[in-house]
């Protein structure tokens, strides 16, 4: 019985890769250093694959960035603004590319499908001359053969790629990108002839866009990409992979027509409706990929319902025919539980990082093969079972709480313009109110010195007085006694736990720590009243309180797979509303529950939109249902969640909404330009603090006047677009001074307008 992986994570059990990448980035290292790091990683993954008994190992899906721009490099799509001129593509333009250098910024990066990965997004355009400049599969492909590891190549696939690609600047917005194909095959077909005569077997050619709504002009192109690849295919096994989704039908029906096709991957976690597909017609003679190990989340999978399925699909595709496989690449998980030596060992016997996954699917083809691993099993067997009973998952109290929200609708009793006029007979704020959203520079590490509470109550102290100084209307305390907005509640919470190493790459270098949610979640006391009340304390002006919200939380964290996401982010919700309430009890007036991930859950279909955004919202309104109508209510997002959402955002009632969106005002305003009624307080960033860069007082002054022509200037907020944490004060002092410094000219001549 035959196992495949569709690919692993690059970055090292210990983050290996970042540190190699950030030296280099820092010319501390050199380039060999970091193409030896990135080698001796390429080949424990492979051997590590290989002693396991995979079958089908994949080569090229390691980065020293994303696969996407390693996709741009093989077919020499680099934008002119970074000077290559021809030749093989080395690390200067490749990085330049994903991060800008010091005279041109770097290309635009977007989220994976709906995952937390990003890619760096093609700018493609009529004019670009395609051409084969980084040979970096074949290289990989013969690097693992040398080592002994014959391995299948994994390729972008072509269609997915334009797909996922964006108009250049200056390119026509409806420019279609398919009208490209014929260009970047001729590339494709020199890729492919170079691994056939390196002795490669097999090919992988990644098409997760099979997986979205696509219509008949883009299925067509799949069926037109794969026959005209059909002559260089000829000779070698083709494998086309997806994931993330179901296939809907008609994309099922355009793949497995595909002739020059040998096998096809399909996820068969998130993908149960592919199931029905399958058991309803599959190409004789073809092989099945299965992907019953879940990629995207850290439980171990449950072999004997796992090993149901294979064997219901054996008797469809034939026993040669059926290949146990992940439900998509292994990136987005963590890398290994050996690294967790602090884990709750309960907890851990539940878990299965990647390298533990790479393990499973093996054990699951073995035993297909009639030759099950018992001691493996009954092991896996007995930690389902404990999941199941264990008293520290379930919670009754919880779960009657939460099913008791079924009723509800959770709103607050006013609307809010009558909310938003008793706030202010109490808050007595001027016209044009200035802010800042959150965080405040983190000058060193309090969390280590000596004695915590004096030193975090000191630099609280400073962020206040300097708020004072600057004349801002409403305060934060600056969050020096937190490591992370969703990290921080976790650890206060029940149901979660941590990890040491379980990093995951979001983007280049950057890795995040997901916190585990294994259990119901409650709150067993209050997490921010002791520094809020203490902030509040130190000022007569109004502080806020300043809270995750409940999606945030969850689409930032690894979520239990034993109940619906809903029902996790419903108690999640209730036990933010419990520290609103305490906030208010102690006397905190504006309340921030910060939704940043709300578009993030988004899914990838259409036709599951409105189910996610409702229970969404309704967690939101959850939280904060129950204060005084003299209680302001405030959120923060980031502006790709506005425009496509704004009805949800709208539904979701807060008193004040302030927006990252300094990067994209135009495109924010337009909305309220094509007549969308907003009632509430909103405060679009007025500057954008992902930047050194100090805006001036006329900048700041401009971009809200623009704000005017289209927004009340009563409920017109003035902010930065983001918290301040990754800022110097020697930046943030003047950035603030200059906007507080615009409000107070454009209030002085709102006046004598009036």
């Amino acid at each position: 019985m035959a196992s495949h992986i569709v690919g692993y994570p690059r970055m090292g059990p210990k983050r290996e890769l970042k540190f190699a990448l950030e030296s280099f980035w820092d010319g501390k290292s050199s380039a060999e250093d970091l193409q030896k790091v990135a080698a001796d990683l390429r080949s424990s993954i492979w051997k590590q694959m290989s002693d396991a008994g995979i079958k089908f190992i994949p080569s090229n899906t390691f980065s020293c960035y994303d696969q996407v721009l390693d996709t741009t490099a093989m077919l020499g799509a680099v934008p002119p603004r970074y000077g290559w001129n021809g030749g093989e593509i080395g690390f200067d333009v490749y990085f330049s590319m994903a991060r800008g250098n010091a005279s041109v910024p770097a290309m635009e990066m977007t989220k994976w499908f709906d995952t937390n990965y990003h890619y760096i997004v093609p700018e493609l355009g009529p004019e670009v001359n395609f051409s084969y400049a980084s040979h970096k599969a074949v290289n990989e492909y013969k690097e693992a053969k040398a080592l002994g590891v014959d391995t299948v190549p994994v390729l972008v696939g072509p269609v997915s790629y334009l797909l996922l690609s964006k108009p250049a600047k200056g390119v026509e917005k409806s420019f279609s990108l398919l009208s490209l194909i014929d260009k970047i095959l001729p590339v494709y077909q020199e890729v492919l002839a170079e691994l056939k005569a390196a002795g490669a077997s097999w090919i992988q050619f990644d098409e997760p866009k099979l997986v979205m709504d696509l219509g008949a002009h883009e299925l067509q192109a799949f069926t037109h990409a794969y026959s005209a690849l059909e002559a260089s295919l000829s000779g070698l096994n083709v494998l086309v992979e997806t994931y993330f989704a179901d296939v809907p039908v008609e994309a099922y029906k355009t793949l497995t027509s595909l002739k020059s096709v040998t096998g096809f991957g399909f996820d068969l976690v998130r993908g149960t409706k592919t199931l029905e597909l399958i058991k309803g017609g599959f190409p004789s003679g073809k092989y099945l990929f299965a992907g019953v190990v879940d990629g995207r989340n850290i439980w171990a999978n449950n072999l004997a319902s796992s090993l149901d399925t294979l064997k219901a699909l054996e008797g469809i595709v034939g026993k040669d025919k059926l290949v146990v496989s992940t439900s998509c690449s292994l990136l987005h998980t963590a890398v290994d539980l050996v690294n967790e030596p602090k884990l709750d060992k309960e907890i851990k016997s539940w878990l299965a990082f990647a390298a533990q996954k790479v393990v499973e699917v093996n054990a699951l083809a073995t035993a297909l093969a009639g030759q099950q691993d018992e001691a493996f099993f009954s092991a896996n067997a007995a930690a389902q079972a404990s999941r199941k009973s264990s008293p520290r998952v379930t919670n009754e109290t919880v779960q009657k709480a939460a099913a008791a929200l079924k009723g509800s609708d959770h709103r607050r009793a006013t609307n809010v313009s009558a909310r938003l006029d008793s706030q202010q007979k109490k808050l007595n704020l001027p016209i044009l109110p200035t802010t800042t959203i959150g965080s405040f520079p983190q000058t060193m590490d309090l969390r280590r010195s000596k004695n915590y509470v004096e030193a975090i109550k000191e630099e609280i102290n400073k962020v206040v007085k300097i708020q004072e100084e600057l004349d801002i209307d409403v305060l934060v305390h600056g969050e020096p006694e937190r490591n992370d907005m969703v990290e921080y509640f976790g650890e206060q919470l029940s149901g979660f736990a941590f990890t040491a190493n379980g990093w995951v790459q979001s983007y280049g270098s950057r890795c995040v720590k997901p916190p585990i949610i294994y259990g119901d979640v409650s709150r067993p006391k209050a997490m921010t009243v002791f520094w809020s009340s203490m902030a509040q304390s130190m000022t007569k002006r109004p502080m806020k309180g300043m809270l995750t919200g409940p999606v945030t939380i969850l689409n930032w964290s690894f979520v239990r797979n034993d109940q619906p996401r809903f029902e996790t982010c419903y108690q999640i919700a209730l036990a933010i509303k419990d520290e609103v309430e305490d906030l208010e009890k102690a006397g905190i007036t504006v309340i921030q529950i910060d939704e940043a991930a709300l578009r993030e859950g988004l899914p990838l279909r259409k036709s599951e939109h409105s189910f996610y955004l409702n229970w969404a919202v309704h967690s939101f309104r959850i939280t904060n249902c129950g204060v005084e109508d003299t209680t302001q209510i405030h959120t923060h997002m980031c502006y790709s969640n506005f425009n496509d959402i704004i009805h949800s955002i709208i539904d979701m009632d807060a008193d004040v909404i302030t927006i990252e969106n300094s990067r994209s005002d135009e495109k924010l305003l337009s909305v309220f330009r094509e007549g969308v009624k907003y009632g509430a307080g909103i405060g679009p960033g007025v500057y954008d603090i992902h930047s050194p860069r100090i805006p001036s007082e006329e900048e700041i002054a401009d971009r809200i006047e623009k704000m005017l022509a289209v927004l009340e200037s009563n409920i017109l907020w003035v902010n930065p677009d983001c918290g301040l944490k990754t800022r110097k004060y020697a930046e943030v002092k003047p950035a603030l001074s200059n906007m507080v410094a615009a409000a107070k000219h454009l209030r002085t001549k709102l006046g004598s307008a009036q």
